[in-house]
């Protein structure tokens, strides 16, 4: 016999309490069986309706045929249809108490029409065999703080289109899944950021106004699909995070907005209820169903679809009651304030029983402001996420690296600036679809000078970027030097790769991932001193920027000496803090990346003497743009097992030998920029 699906008293108690956290198993359709014959049950919260009805494909959307029940005190209405299978269209037929009919989608379903249709769908998530058992057990115990994370931001339908001829040319998701994890492991990234992927009508929003939080986007396929998409990903040991949108959602006559004839899901005062700038509507926090629809809705994505992170949208509109509005539309909190603290409980909530029911899962914050304590324990009166973008960090980068070269001596505090407040939260670095729409550029069109000038410039800029404290998060394209901005429209523009120097920029930022992740010093100790220091940052007449990134064990520390100039400069001496030998490990000025060149040696011995205020010394000429990356080690540190080692050998060994991958030359590989050569005198 078939599973029963029903609504209890403890179910409703729990809902009106805000804390019914499998209310998505009730609320919605779901397949069910009574009396022994197969159908699908009903329900749905509409507390001021006079009357609700089920209409769909099943019945030929007749008015009359199925009125729900009403049943308690919570204004749930319950029906089940026998017969009724997966695939049907179906929305409410809402009866107000002043006769208005409303046709609306069900805001729990699982699957939904493909726009512009916005029916919801009947469907079974339990058809889907999940086999990423072995991701799971992989990550069991760690902190991800002290893991690496590069994150890929990525837009399904315009990732790349498909040359099938229609008009959307979108990939379903196993279609995309095969190509992103080929492209994902090439290019050694941790994590894909998944944007979009919630139901919404109108593709230019990129998935920012939602309709259907429980339901993935009907553009690339069903909600099974979308779960093939993620167990592949993780079997290829790849995390999933999502974006996520509690923030505020699309006010489309089918949706959340008036429900029932009321503002249920949202507060009926415009001054609290609705965003003015971006015409949407903003959920009520003060309501427990509202924060049991919202945070219920979190654990549906990671319980049901096995989702490693959740990416939160616009914290700080939820953090701020005058977020983007001016005086007279919005009200001040109790105590004449600004704070929403519906908002802050509502985090607090969220986040403790997340964490505390899956320590694993990532709760990133999108917070722009200097709102404190983001990433801290509750008991420390924090929210508790697990990271907060750094958009300070990402505001200062951009615009540095915009400058013409000869004015970045007067801004060189905004590359050092935020390793000021690094240790205040646990930070991710994001360059994200943001920053490469609205006429802000492509990450390589905000480079100055001549096109190969351009190149040279972000893979010094990302090789920084790299080597800053703070995990990495990268959107798709500007990692092989995409030209145009983003749009939704089309896809990126892979033809580039056939250009030297765009083929040039995926091996460095390849390579650059491969670094990160082989050594622990990048990764493992981000939000402490004890991580990283300075060797010098200060040297603002030759925008050049010094730094070590510290290995808890003393072993594989990596130095960074970058040069944001065009010019040679020769003699260039860093202060190092060992004797020893210091390996060079990357050079973004190598002629297999479309580089000018340099004459660096694969080792530089440290020879005594002061300098930087560090004993020991390595000279070098830093070549235009370049960014060079040294291994080093500390010869207090204590030896490695030899068991560690011999393995460690044969991987390097591996590595070595494995020969560097290269296109066919289409174009003649990129000339040496007109460089002048100066001699830093120390």
């Amino acid at each position: 016999m078939g599973q029963t699906v029903f609504i209890s008293e403890a179910d409703e108690y729990l809902f009106g309490q805000g804390t019914h956290y499998d209310i998505y198993k009730k609320l919605g359709a779901h397949v069910s069986e009574e009396n022994g014959v197969k159908g699908m049950f009903f329900a749905v919260w509409a507390p001021n309706a006079a009357a609700v009805h089920v209409i769909g494909s099943f019945n030929g959307w007749d008015e009359d045929m199925y009125p729900m029940q009403r049943i308690g005190n919570m204004g749930i209405y319950q029906l089940f249809i026998p017969g009724v299978g997966t695939g049907e269209l179906y929305k409410y037929l809402i009866y107000t108490p002043d006769g208005r009919k409303l046709y609306k989608a069900d805001p729990y379903a699982n699957y939904a029409e493909l726009r512009p249709g916005n029916a919801s769908r009947t469907t079974d998530l339990s058809k889907f065999k999940w086999s990423d058992e072995k991701w799971f057990d992989s990550i069991k115990g760690k902190d991800i703080n002290r893991e690496p994370v590069a994150i890929y931001e990525c837009h399904i339908g315009s990732w790349m289109k498909h040359p099938d001829g229609t008009e959307d040319g979108f990939y379903n998701y196993r279609q995309f899944a095969d190509r992103i994890v080929e492209y994902l492991k090439e290019m050694k990234y941790t994590h894909i950021e998944l944007i979009g992927i919630a139901e919404h009508p109108f593709d230019g929003s990129w998935g920012y106004q939602v309709t259907g939080y429980y339901a993935p986007t009907a553009r690339y396929g069903e909600p099974t699909d979308f779960m093939y998409l993620v167990n592949l990903l993780h079997k290829n040991n790849i995390g999933v995070i999502l974006d996520w949108v509690p923030a505020h959602f699309c006010p489309d006559e089918f949706g959340l907005g008036c429900f029932d004839g009321t503002c249920i899901y949202e507060d009926p005062d415009p001054r609290k209820g609705e965003h003015p700038d971006w015409g949407t509507k903003i959920f009520n926090l003060g309501k427990h169903e509202v924060k049991n629809f919202l945070i219920a809705n979190a654990l549906f994505w990671i319980k049901e679809f096995h989702i490693d992170g959740l990416r939160v949208d616009a914290v700080a509109s939820m953090l701020y009651l005058d977020y983007g509005k001016r005086d007279g539309q919005w009200v001040p909190n109790k105590d004449g304030g600004n704070k929403n603290y519906e908002a802050i409980e509502f985090f607090k909530h969220l986040n403790s029983v997340i964490r505390g029911t899956y320590p694993q899962v990532m709760m990133i914050a999108e917070e722009s402001t200097a709102w404190p304590k983001i990433t801290a324990p509750v008991e420390e009166d924090g929210l508790n996420f697990t990271f907060k973008w750094n958009m300070g960090w990402m505001h200062d980068f951009c615009e540095y690296m915009k400058l013409d070269p000869y004015f970045r001596k007067g801004a060189h505090h905004m590359m050092t600036f935020a390793m000021s407040y690094n240790n205040a939260e646990n930070y991710i670095l994001p360059l994200s679809h943001d920053e490469v729409v609205h006429l802000k550029c492509s990450m390589l069109e905000k480079m100055p000078g001549y096109k190969v000038d351009k190149y040279a410039n972000l893979r010094a800029g990302y090789a920084y970027m790299f080597g800053h404290s703070g995990k990495k998060l990268l959107f798709m394209g500007q990692d092989f030097g995409q030209e145009r901005e983003w749009s939704e429209k089309r896809e990126l523009d892979w033809f580039l790769l056939a250009e030297d120097l765009n083929r040039g920029m995926k091996d460095f930022v390849r390579d650059l991932l491969e670094i990160y992740r082989k050594y622990p010093a990048l990764y493992e100790v981000d939000n402490d001193w004890g991580g990283f220091e300075w060797i010098n940052a200060d040297d603002s007449d030759h925008s050049v920027f010094s730094f070590y990134r510290r290995a808890s064990n003393g072993r594989d520390n990596v130095l960074f000496v970058i040069n944001f100039t065009p010019m040679e400069i020769q003699n260039y001496k860093v202060g190092v803090p060992f004797e020893g030998i210091y390996k060079h490990i990357l050079d973004s000025a190598d002629k297999k990346y479309a580089g000018c060149g340099s004459g660096i040696p694969d080792k530089i011995k440290a020879e005594p003497g002061l300098c930087d205020y560090k004993d020991y010394s390595i000279t070098m000429t830093l070549p235009p743009y370049g960014a060079e990356l040294f291994v080093f080690q500390n010869p207090d540190a204590k030896p490695e097992p030899k068991k560690e080692v011999k393995k460690e050998a044969k991987v390097e060994e591996k590595k070595e030998e494995k020969p560097v991958k290269k296109a066919p030359a289409k174009k003649t590989a990129a000339k040496k920029p007109a460089a002048k050569t100066i001699t830093k005198k120390k």
